[in-house]
């Protein structure tokens, strides 16, 4: 198996006030092609930082991160931002969905960026909805959805562009446990049917059960790697 994702003496600061916090010190992490990962921890043990520069949202000070075969702390801000287009879908715990549009036009977002025809979207987008089980939803605005549901059309949205990886910041966080199990289920189906690598960070043993492996993230490295049957 290659590796998806490699993260090598990782190093990352913060500034509070006069005061250099350091987040992540020398971590290093690989992530193969496929694989569902959690990244689990205290608050403020750094595993969204993690995610974060996974993503390319978040440069290191020190270290080397590669992504997809690209090395992301060597790509400019433009450059990222093509990159971030076509290899990575995000999922949030608050959805992030724009209350004005459609489930419809929420998921069709990702691919304003691309040069696919109208026709070309709207066929993507009935097959993400479709995924999620939202297809009859399609025309409804986040406000005329449960939170269950605007959390599959943030998935669908997450999707639409066929993206390498998708990465995960406390993806049921905000959602009881029936319809965190659900979302969960779409997550580990599109990691074993569709091949996708999904990164999860969770603080929810329970979520954690349905990735391939589990690490911790505490004082910023890495601990405890854990796989599940």
């Amino acid at each position: 198996m290659t590796a998806a994702v490699t993260l090598t003496n990782v190093s990352k600061r913060y500034r509070r006030g006069k005061e250099n916090i350091e987040v992540l010190h020398g971590l290093n992490l690989a992530v193969e092609s496929g694989e569902f990962l959690a990244l689990m921890g205290p608050s403020g043990s750094g595993k969204t930082t993690v995610l974060n520069l996974i993503g390319g949202l978040d440069h290191p000070d020190a270290g080397e991160v590669t992504v997809a075969g690209d090395r992301l702390d060597n790509l400019r801000s433009g450059q990222l931002t093509k990159w971030r287009a076509r290899h990575v879908g995000f999922i949030f715990q608050f959805y992030n969905l724009m209350p004005m549009l459609s489930a419809e036009r929420n998921v069709e977002l990702p691919l304003l960026l691309t040069r696919l025809s109208k026709s070309e979207r709207k066929k993507n987008v009935r097959v993400a909805l479709d995924v999620v089980g939202l297809s009859d939803r399609a025309a409804h605005k986040p406000s005329e959805l449960s939170g269950g549901q605007q959390q599959r059309v943030a998935i669908a949205r997450a999707i639409v562009a066929d993206p390498t990886i998708l990465l995960c910041d406390e993806p049921t966080g905000d959602l009881d446990r029936h319809t965190a199990e659900e979302i969960l289920g779409i997550l580990k189906l599109l990691n074993e049917r569709q091949g996708k690598t999904v990164i999860m960070v969770t603080h929810d043993p329970k979520a954690a059960e349905y990735a391939s492996r589990r690490v911790q993230v505490d004082k910023g490295q890495l601990s405890d790697e854990t796989g599940t049957a």
